[in-house]
C-alpha cells in the first residue's frame, strides 16, 4: 500500500500546534510501519529529523511559486497527473487538494473562524469556509482532534457523524517533563530571577490576552507585595489584542509586571513550564489545547477556560473559569497561588491526566484509519 502524506507543514522551521502535530505523526509512522510505502510530499527539501527516512519512506519535493496555495494547487497537480498516485492521501491540517486519490483523510483541528471571525483575516476566513465545504464533499474521512470539534463540525456544517473519527492529540513526552534546575537555567539564559505566572500561545483576541492581563493586574493590586510577574510567551496575532493589552498595562502602571519574551524555541518551553507557579490559559476557543497537556506533564498547575474542548482535555486536572469573567479568573489565580495544597493537588492530577495522551497513541489510531 502506498500512503501519501502532506509534509509541508511538518517541514516548517518555526512550528506551532498544527505543524508539531504533523511532524510527530510522521515521525511515529516511521517507527510504526516498516511494511507499507510512504511518499512525504513537501514544498522544499525535508529538514531536521524529517529527512532521516527509513527505506519505505520517500521524499517528494514539489516546487511551487505560491506557497500558500501549495496543497490546494501543486499537490492537486501531483494527485492528478503523477504516474504514482497514493492509495490514500493524508493531509494533517484542514485542507485537501482539488484532485484526490480514491481515499483521502484530513484532520480538522477546529473551526474557530466560524465562532470568532474577528481573529482571522478576511481572506483566511473565505479560504477556510470554502475548504471546509470542499472537505465535506470530497474527503473520504475526517479526523477531529476532540469530541467537541466533531460535534462542532456536525452542528455547523451538517457533516454526517459517521464520516468523522475522533483521535486525540498527543504531546512530546521526551521533551515535556519536569526540569529540576529550570529556574536556574532560565535566569542564565533569559535573565528571569523572579517567580511568575505563565501563558504560552499566540497573543491574539482568540486567546483572550486582554482579560488575562486584567485578571493578573487585579491579583497584583489586591496583593501588591506579591513578587510574581506574568510572562506571555508567543508571537502577536493579526488583530490589535496585544496593543490593547499593552495599553491596559500602561494605564495601570504595570509595565514592569508583564514580560513579553516573544517566540521561544521549543526546547526551552519545558523550562518555562517547570519553573512557573501556574499555567494560565483563558483561551476563548480551542479545538484541543496541547499547551495545557504540556503544562500538566511538566508539573505546572493549570487554570483554564471551561469552554470548548478544554474541559474534555483537562478532566479534573485543572481549575476552570468563565473566560469572560475577569473577577472569576483572578479568583482562580489567587486560589492556586496562595494555597500550596491546591497547587500540589493540581500537579498530581495533571501528571496523571497527561498520561492519557501520547503521539504514539495518536499515530496508531490515525494509522488504522489510513490503512482501514
Amino acid at each position: 500500500m502506498l500512503i501519501g502524506i502532506d509534509a509541508s507543514r511538518a517541514n516548517k522551521e518555526q512550528k506551532t500546534g498544527v505543524e508539531w502535530y504533523s511532524y510527530h505523526l510522521i515521525e511515529q509512522f516511521k517507527r510504526l510501519d516498516k511494511d507499507n510505502r510512504y511518499f512525504l510530499y513537501t514544498n522544499k527539501p525535508l529538514d531536521g529529523a524529517l529527512k532521516n527516512c527509513p527505506p519505505n519512506f520517500t521524499e517528494r519535493v514539489l516546487g511551487w511559486f505560491l506557497p500558500r496555495t501549495w496543497t490546494l494547487a501543486r499537490l492537486s497537480l501531483e494527485m492528478k497527473f503523477s504516474k504514482k498516485i497514493p492509495d490514500v492521501l493524508f493531509v494533517p491540517a484542514h485542507t485537501i487538494p482539488l484532485f484526490n486519490p480514491k481515499k483521502s483523510v484530513v484532520t480538522v483541528h477546529d473551526i474557530g473562524f466560524e465562532h470568532l471571525p474577528a481573529a482571522y483575516h478576511w481572506a483566511n476566513k473565505f479560504y477556510h469556509k470554502f475548504i471546509i465545504h470542499f472537505i465535506k464533499s470530497f474527503a473520504t474521512r475526517i479526523i477531529a482532534v476532540s469530541r467537541f470539534t466533531k460535534e462542532d463540525l456536525v452542528k455547523t456544517y451538517e457533516i454526517p457523524e459517521e464520516k468523522i473519527s475522533v483521535v486525540y492529540n498527543g504531546y512530546d513526552s521526551e521533551g515535556y517533563k519536569p526540569v529540576v534546575d529550570a529556574a536556574a537555567r532560565l535566569k542564565i539564559k533569559y535573565g528571569f530571577d523572579f517567580p511568575f505566572v505563565l501563558f504560552i500561545g499566540r497573543l491574539e483576541g482568540k486567546k483572550n490576552i486582554c482579560r488575562l492581563v486584567e485578571a493578573f493586574i487585579a491579583f497584583k493590586q489586591k496583593y501588591p507585595m506579591d513578587k510574581r510577574k506574568l510572562i506571555l510567551v508567543g508571537k502577536s496575532g493579526i488583530d490589535k489584542e496585544l496593543d490593547k493589552a499593552k495599553e491596559k498595562i500602561a494605564f495601570t502602571g504595570s509595565q514592569g509586571e508583564v514580560i513579553f519574551p516573544g517566540w521561544v524555541a521549543q526546547e526551552d518551553l519545558p523550562l518555562f513550564l517547570s519553573a512557573a507557579d501556574v499555567f494560565f490559559f483563558p483561551s476563548l476557543f480551542e479545538g484541543f489545547g496541547i499547551p495545557v497537556v504540556e503544562a500538566m506533564a511538566c508539573g505546572c498547575p493549570v487554570i483554564c477556560s471551561k469552554t470548548t474542548s478544554l474541559p474534555e482535555v483537562t478532566g479534573e486536572a485543572a481549575l476552570m473559569f468563565d473566560p469572560l469573567n475577569v473577577a472569576e479568573m483572578a479568583a482562580r489565580l489567587e486560589q492556586v497561588l496562595l494555597n500550596e495544597s491546591v497547587a500540589e493537588s493540581l500537579r498530581e492530577k495533571g501528571f496523571q491526566r497527561a498520561k492519557d495522551f501520547s503521539w504514539e497513541k495518536c499515530a496508531a489510531e490515525t494509522w488504522q484509519i489510513l490503512v482501514g
